[in-house]
């Protein structure tokens, strides 16, 4: 089997997403791959970010806009720089996190998705899916569920 040329990970800022970033990097940095790094985020007016701040408190940085989403991704590439990544690219893409990815696939021709295990064993995760269950089942690449929350 080859090593992998491309690797993709996902992350909304949140500690967990960073540690499978870290291991995306780690991972990319070893087989001499390309790493990029995605962050979804769902376009807003001021309205509409205020209210998902009301109502999401500590989990409306998922869906604030763009700008939130550069400075998520400026973070995930100082990690992933010091995690051994070489060839980093960082993409803001708006949209729903699992479509975004499954579209990244295809589009950086990537052969390893990784994605943190974050909501993979809660009740909502269960019942409504979850992005590392929703990506793993559609993704058409090998794809790395890191254990980065219990």
């Amino acid at each position: 089997m080859t090593a992998y040329r491309t690797v993709l990970v996902g992350t909304d800022g949140s500690d967990s997403s960073l540690l499978a970033v870290e291991r995306a990097a780690s991972l990319a940095g070893d087989a001499g791959a390309r790493l990029v790094i995605a962050c979804a985020y769902f376009p807003a007016s001021p309205r509409e970010v205020k209210r998902a701040s009301e109502a999401l408190r500590e989990e409306s940085y998922q869906v604030m806009g763009s700008a939130p989403a550069q400075d998520t991704l400026q973070t995930a590439h100082d990690r992933a720089k010091l995690a051994g990544a070489g060839e980093i690219e960082t993409r803001a893409v708006s949209g729903a996190p699992v479509d975004t990815l499954l579209a990244l696939i295809d589009e950086v021709k990537a052969d390893l998705l990784v994605v943190g295990n974050r909501g993979l064993n809660s009740l909502t995760g269960r019942l409504l899916g979850s992005v590392p269950s929703d990506t793993a089942r559609k993704a058409h690449c090998d794809v790395l569920i890191v254990h980065t929350v219990q």
